[in-house]
This record gives structure tokens, sequence and C-alpha cells, in this order.
């Protein structure tokens, strides 16, 4: 363990082996932090933040700061990390609200580059980048491997997708389903299309990709109504795991999907 003497840690915060606190940082009491993780200068880890193992936050970082709700009263909420994330400058992570989950999460593997945000009550999943100045705002979920372009803003209680990815630029008001790309419209986000690219680049295989394709054009471009283009293709397109979760995710949606 290495803490460098400028470094402000709380009597009650509980570090890991192997855990280094750079010059000026700021660590708040009942923080834990795991073995491996790297706290640069200047950064300040909140009260009541959990962070796993290996995860790498840089100087002037904040993560588990109070949210800004105004209902927030400094009630006992936590933010909670995983793994191997890496939390570039300036961005920042708020932890949740009682009137949310009491909670915001982000599991193993993101990076959120510099002025990136994540609100009160956010799940984040696995494997997502979000680029510079990326917003989401409270009660936001974002699942796997999704990229989110620069100045992204994301509107409270939307869900993106896994596979997904948001143009710069984009301001997001209804849920993003999964393997799509989304760009700005004249006031909202427009579905583009499939993120083919990023679905070969992740090796998903030629027949899931041709399911997904026919999937799209029976949902968005045959001017059927929603209930219509879902029977058809659960009628057309049997044991393809992909189509299964698209459809899945759209009929759970409560906020509506975007559409091209």
């Amino acid at each position: 363990m290495s803490i460098h003497a400028s470094a402000i840690v709380h009597p009650s915060a509980q570090l890991a082996e192997g855990v280094e606190i750079g010059p000026y940082a700021i660590i708040e009491e009942h923080a834990i932090i795991g073995k491996g993780t790297s706290i640069g200068a200047h950064a300040v880890i909140g009260k009541w933040t959990e962070l796993g193992e290996n995860n790498q936050i840089y100087h002037l970082a904040s993560v588990g700061a109070a949210p800004q709700d105004l209902k927030y009263k400094g009630e006992e909420c936590w933010t909670r990390l995983g793994n191997n994330n890496v939390i570039r400058e300036f961005a920042t992570i708020h932890r949740g609200t009682v009137t949310g989950h009491a909670e915001t999460v982000m599991g193993n593997n993101n990076l959120m580059m510099a002025y990136s945000h994540v609100a009160h009550d956010c799940v984040v999943g696995n494997g997502n980048v979000f680029a510079n100045s990326a917003t989401l705002a409270g009660h936001v979920t974002v699942q796997d491997n999704v990229i989110l372009g620069g100045l992204v803003a994301i509107h409270q209680f939307t869900t993106i997708g896994s596979y997904s990815m948001l143009g710069g630029g984009t301001l997001v008001g209804l849920d993003i389903p999964p393997y799509m790309i989304a760009t700005s419209g004249k006031r909202d986000a427009t579905l583009r299309g499939l993120n083919l690219i990023g679905l070969k680049r992740r090796g998903f295989s030629d027949e899931s990709i041709s399911n997904l394709k026919k999937a799209y054009k029976t949902l968005f471009m045959a001017g059927l109504k929603q209930p219509e283009a879902i029977a058809k293709i659960r009628a057309e397109i049997v044991g393809c795991a992909e189509v299964d979760t698209l459809l899945a995710f759209i009929e759970a949606s409560q906020r509506g999907i975007c559409r091209g």
C-alpha cells in the first residue's frame, strides 16, 4: 500500500493491499477500496463508496459524491464499482438516493473519459465506453458493451441496450434497443440501423447478424404495429438468442423505444 503524505484518508476507510493514493487525494468515511486500485492526485472518493480491484481513478475525478437531487438529505446511499474500471480526469459518479435504488452501480472494465458523468441511481454494466462529456441523468441503465460518443446526453429513466452505439452529441429521451446505432435527429435520437461493425468486431456470427437484419426490417421498415411485428418475427426467426434479446428488450421498455 502506498499513501502519499499529503493525502487525507478517513480512519473508517478500508484499503486493501496494493492500493495507491496520490498527492492531495481525499478518501472519505466508510469508503472501501479493493486491492490494486490507484487513486490519482486530487481525486475524491466520497463516503459510502465501494471500489473493487484494479480500478484506475485519475487525478481530479470524483467518485461517490452526494447526488444532485434536491430531495437528498444526506441519507446513507452507496456508489459501487466493480473491477478494472478506468475513470479519467474530471469524470464524476454520484451515489444513489433513498427514492431510487439507494446506490449507483457500475460493473467491470468500463472506461469513463474526461468530464463524463454518471448521476444518482444509475446502473452501468460491463465493458462500456463513455467518451468525453457523455452524461447520464439519474436512474439511467446502460447495459453491456455500449459506446457513448462525446457530449451524448441521456434522459432519466432511460435504458441503453447492449452493443449499441450512440453518435457524438446525441440527445436520448427514449430507450435504445440493443445492437443498434443511434445519432441525433431533429430533436431526439434516431435509429440509423444495426451496429454492424461493432457486432462483427465482437464476434457475432453471420447467421445472428442476418437474423438481426431481418428483425430490424420487420420492426422498423415493414409498416407494422409493434405487436404485429414482434409476432411476425417470432414466427419466422426461431432459436436466435440475439433476436430473442432484442424482442424482450422492446417488450420490457417503459419509456418506449427510439425509432428511425
